[in-house]
């Protein structure tokens, strides 16, 4: 399901990181329905053949994309790919920072190499793709970053104490670098969407689907379209004033 919500993305370049699948594909494609010429990042060969088939898709409906390899989390993948970037296309107008891993665990046998990666995935690949990014942004004088947090994040979740955490500094980071930059043109806000069906929730029994369900006002599990106006609008002029803001489409689950 795509959304049908229109904004004026049409001379605008945007780089969406973690785009060959869930909400970065949603998102990715939604950019490019509304004019923007996109970048579909994906971290590895296994991920691949999916990014190239959002990418002919959108390109298959009118739309601009090419795909884009790199580790958020390897420095020289992310340096790599901003010259590729500045190479192809010149300028940087959007930056989603959507790469994710999660997995579930408590914390008496989280490996201390698995809290890494999720950190290390999620926190410093935000804050790489974010340093690169608004060397870009300040040389052309505009810009917007949006960073996907979740609801968890303000709420927590039994056996997701890695993935709260590390979604909890993305917001603090959000706010702070906001401040940072916010009289440069450049927009620093987030996203923290509820409990989304994207592959994360593939492995997710019926049963706990159903408890999660019965917990959102709004009766029921997000698709990536009920997702991806709030994305939309923070890269639309439409939120030029808004700086260090979270917006949270999670159905009633969490009243932030």
């Amino acid at each position: 399901m795509t959304s049908d919500i229109s904004v004026d993305l049409n001379g605008k370049v945007a780089l969406v990181t973690g785009a060959s699948s869930g909400i970065g594909a949603a998102v990715v494609t939604a950019f490019a329905k509304n004019g923007a010429s996109v970048f579909v990042n994906y971290p590895n060969d296994s991920q691949a053949a999916a990014a190239e088939a959002v990418a002919e898709a959108i390109k298959a409906s009118g739309g601009s994309a090419q795909t884009i390899a790199a580790d958020v989390a390897d420095e020289s993948q992310v340096s790599d790919m901003f010259q590729e970037i500045t190479q192809t296309a010149g300028r940087l107008d959007i930056l989603v920072n959507n790469a994710g891993i999660a997995h579930s665990s408590p914390v008496e046998t989280l490996a201390l190499s698995d809290f890494q990666r999720v950190m290390n995935v999620h926190v410093v690949g935000t804050f790489l793709c974010s340093k690169a990014a608004i060397q870009m942004m300040y040389a052309q004088e505009r810009g917007c970053i949006i960073n996907t947090a979740s609801q968890l994040a303000y709420i927590g979740a039994p056996a997701f104490s890695h993935y709260t955490a590390a979604k909890g500094a993305i917001l603090s980071f959000t706010r702070s670098l906001a401040l940072e930059v916010g009289s440069r043109n450049v927009p620093v806000n987030a996203v923290a969407p509820g409990a989304t069906m994207t592959p994360i929730l593939e492995d997710v029994p019926n049963e706990v689907l159903d408890v999660i369900k019965a917990n959102i006002p709004a009766g029921k599990i997000a698709d990536v379209a009920d997702i991806v106006g709030a994305y939309l609008f923070l890269a639309s002029d439409a939120a030029r004033h808004f700086r260090g803001q979270c917006i949270s489409p999670n159905g009633g689950d969490a009243l932030l």
